[in-house]
């Protein structure tokens, strides 16, 4: 896929990751697909400062990868006995007290949380293969779009591991309890009409068309004022969380604030 970024002077480009900044909407995007946007702790981190490093004027933020595949899931020389170097092996990590496993994933993790807060938009544009920390990623964003040759799976369980990098709670969100355990113990792939039938994604459309679609969506999300749409998001957000009575009074406490500031009355 040509990448719609590449005219822009990057903001970050660093361990396979891109970030790039076109007024209200900003573009991550992996970049290694040679080795098919395999994931890392260096790439984890670049992501994680990715997040930090968006200007306020950003409303949506679009990620994509590289080549034939969005991510096919984590690095297998972390599988390896030597690891990669300058990382601590699964050994390693296996051999810290709780405390210092929890710290470390926990680190690990800050890479996938930034993608839903309240002041910004996410869409991942999924093609090809999204394998375990691939699908975790795809899943950490509001919204996917995805090409009709998308393949999602979860296969941590099948290598003895859990899926641990926050893709759990939308997953089941989106789909259900039921579907969500059975794809994660099968590992099974998930591909476009799935995707789109159980939620997991908005839209499937041609490869070729993936890029366009995902530039129709943001150009849709940027017609509404702001400050709206950080509202509504916040409101459905919460909304799983809240009894039906509580979830009105947010609505109206929402409501209050938004006809406040169009009227300009300070509250």
């Amino acid at each position: 896929m040509a990448s719609p970024d590449q005219d822009l002077a990057p903001a970050l480009d660093k361990d396979g990751v891109r970030l790039t900044v076109d007024d209200a909407i900003a573009t991550v995007t992996l970049t290694n697909p040679a080795k098919r946007n395999a994931q890392s702790p260096a790439l984890w981190r670049a992501l994680a400062e990715a997040g930090r490093s968006l200007p306020g004027s950003v409303r949506v933020v679009v990620l994509r990868g590289e080549g034939q595949s969005f991510s096919a899931g984590l690095d297998r020389q972390m599988f390896s006995p030597e690891g990669i170097p300058g990382e601590p092996t699964f050994i390693e990590l296996a051999r810290r007290d709780d405390a210092g496993l929890d710290a470390t994933i926990a680190e690990y993790q800050e890479a996938f949380t930034w993608w839903r807060r309240n002041d910004i938009v996410s869409i991942a544009a999924v093609q090809g293969h999204a394998i375990g920390a691939g699908f975790q990623l795809a899943l950490a964003c509001d919204l996917r779009v995805v090409a009709d040759d998308v393949q999602f799976a979860m296969r941590e369980t099948s290598l003895g591991l859990v899926p641990d990098l926050t893709g759990t709670h939308p997953l089941v969100s989106l789909v259900g309890y039921a579907r969500a355990l059975e794809i994660c113990a099968t590992g099974r792939f998930v591909q476009a009409e799935e995707a789109v039938a159980s939620g997991l994604a908005s839209v499937a459309v041609p490869v070729g068309e993936l890029d366009a679609a995902v530039s129709d969506l943001a150009g849709a999300l940027l017609a509404a004022p702001r400050d709206a749409v950080v509202e509504t998001k916040a409101l459905l957000r919460g909304a799983s969380d809240r009894t039906y009575d509580e979830q009105r009074a947010a609505e109206r406490q929402a409501q209050a604030r938004r006809l406040r500031d169009l009227a300009g009355v300070a509250e």
